[in-house]
């Protein structure tokens, strides 16, 4: 919900650099733009909700490039309320959506209630992971091991054990064909961080927690790019949060430690051109 209203958020951004005309809808919000705009005195929540929209405006992108050059199965891990299935704008691309059993029904709901149809490319993969392993779940639901493929994983690497979120990336990269993942991650908060983002991060913290799904794993850049590596994802790009802002906003990339003024959100994406 909260990532699904930062995107409807990002519409009224005078600046804004992702178009997703279903988020509001998906959310039944009827609200002028200006009440969806981050209060002025607010940066931490403006860097936020931009955030969002980045880490998806960069995996849409790198999508596009990966069907361009001849994919057509795209897979959204932990979809909730992800709209680009049903934005889908790349002939022959079939979606698959993986989340609990529950969640999807949640979501069928939501876009019937929303007047938004099913598109005929989108696949539900249910998953239960006191039953189900993700590859059991993606077989199920039809994916081909021998062509290629694409991953999108967003939001969901925080709340995960370190354990768990290789296990996914290892499941990714055992992929038969030539394969791609874009993902986030959470560095731990900077030293240099100012005190007021300090407080926000403490804050944010500390809420996750009381909602029952704490921020679990942190990882470094250099550590990542290497389990990567060992799983033969070997084509990495990582960005800080700033520096796909500024990429998007048309700004220059921040000078020295630029996870000194944020949470430390990264967008990595990591592939393998080659078959196994």
């Amino acid at each position: 919900m909260r990532t699904a209203h930062a995107r409807a958020r990002h519409q009224a951004d005078p600046q804004r650099f992702f178009t997703d005309p279903l988020a509001s809808k998906i959310l039944h919000l009827d609200l002028a733009p200006d009440a969806l705009l981050p209060p002025s005195d607010d940066p931490i929540a403006r860097h936020n909700i931009r955030f969002v929209a980045a880490r998806s405006r960069f995996a849409e992108d790198s999508l596009a490039s990966a069907v361009a050059a001849g994919t057509r199965q795209a897979v959204v891990l932990g979809a909730g309320l992800d709209t680009f299935a049903h934005r889908n704008p790349h002939a022959g691309l079939t979606v698959f959506e993986v989340d609990h059993p529950d969640t999807q029904e949640w979501k069928r709901q939501q876009m019937a209630a929303a007047g938004i149809a099913l598109p005929p490319s989108l696949v539900f993969a249910p998953v239960d992971f006191e039953r189900d392993t993700l590859a059991e779940a993606l077989d199920a639901a039809g994916l081909d091991r021998t062509r290629p493929a694409f991953f999108i994983w967003l939001g969901v690497t925080p709340y995960l054990t370190r354990d768990a979120v290789l296990a996914t990336l290892r499941c990714v990269a055992e992929h038969t064909a030539p394969v791609e993942v874009v993902f986030d991650y959470y560095l731990e908060p900077s030293s240099a961080m100012p005190p007021e983002l300090r407080a926000a991060y403490e804050t944010a913290t500390r809420r996750v927690a009381e909602f029952g799904e704490p921020w679990l794993s942190h990882f470094t850049p250099d550590g990542l790019a290497d389990e990567l590596r060992a799983m033969q994802l070997d084509d990495i790009e990582d960005f800080t949060g700033p520096e796909l802002l500024a990429r998007y906003l048309g700004e220059p990339a921040p000078d020295g430690d630029a996870d000194a003024d944020v949470f430390g959100g990264h967008v990595l994406r990591a592939g393998r051109a080659t078959a196994r």
